[in-house]
C-alpha cells in the first residue's frame, strides 16, 4: 500500500464526511436566537443546554475523525445526532403542504430529514465499516462490486489472490 491509500483518499473521505459539522456550529453560534428557536421546537427541555452540546459535538467530533483519535466514537455519536435531531427537528410528516405546488415546508423538511440520515450512514459506515478498498483496485476494477455483508477486516474490491501492491 502506498500513502495515497493509507493517508490521502481516507483524509478526503472523512473530510468529505464532517465538513458540514463545524459550518452547522458557526452557523448556531453567528444565528443563535434562530438556533435557540429550533432547539426549543422540539419536546425535549432545555433548549440553550441542547445546543451547547450540539454545537460542542460538531466541533468536537469531526475533529476527532480527521485526527483519528476515538473516531469510531465520534462518528457514532455524529450518527446518532444526525438521526436525533432529524426525528426533532424535521417532521415533514407534520406539515400539510407536502404535495402543493411550489414551496413547501414540509418537501424542505422531508429533504433535510433524509440528508441527516445519509450522514448519519456514513458515520456509522465510519464506525462499523471494512476496510477501504486501495486505490489501484477501484481503478483497475472500476465495475467490481463489493458484497454487502463484507467480512470486517477486508478490502472490497480486490479479486481472491490480487495484492494490488
Amino acid at each position: 500500500m502506498n500513502g495515497i491509500d493509507l493517508i490521502g483518499v481516507p483524509l478526503v473521505i472523512r473530510i468529505f464526511l464532517v465538513v458540514l459539522f463545524p459550518f452547522s456550529a458557526l452557523d448556531k453560534i453567528l444565528n443563535w436566537e434562530g438556533a435557540l428557536k429550533q432547539a426549543n421546537s422540539s419536546f425535549l427541555p432545555g433548549g440553550p443546554v441542547l445546543l451547547v452540546l450540539g454545537m460542542t459535538l460538531e466541533l468536537l467530533g469531526p475533529a476527532c475523525i480527521l485526527s483519528g483519535w476515538h473516531d469510531r466514537l465520534a462518528a457514532f455519536l455524529l450518527g446518532l445526532y444526525c438521526i436525533v435531531t432529524a426525528l426533532l427537528y424535521h417532521d415533514f410528516w407534520a406539515y400539510r403542504d407536502f404535495w402543493k405546488q411550489g414551496d413547501s415546508v414540509a418537501r424542505t423538511h422531508f429533504w433535510d430529514f433524509l440528508k441527516n440520515f445519509c450522514v448519519a450512514g456514513g458515520m456509522l459506515l465510519l464506525t462499523f465499516g471494512t476496510q477501504l478498498a486501495p486505490l489501484g483496485a477501484v481503478v483497475t476494477h472500476p465495475l467490481s462490486s463489493t458484497p454487502v455483508y463484507t467480512p470486517a477486516g477486508t478490502a472490497p474490491g480486490l479479486a481472491p489472490g490480487d495484492t494490488h501492491e
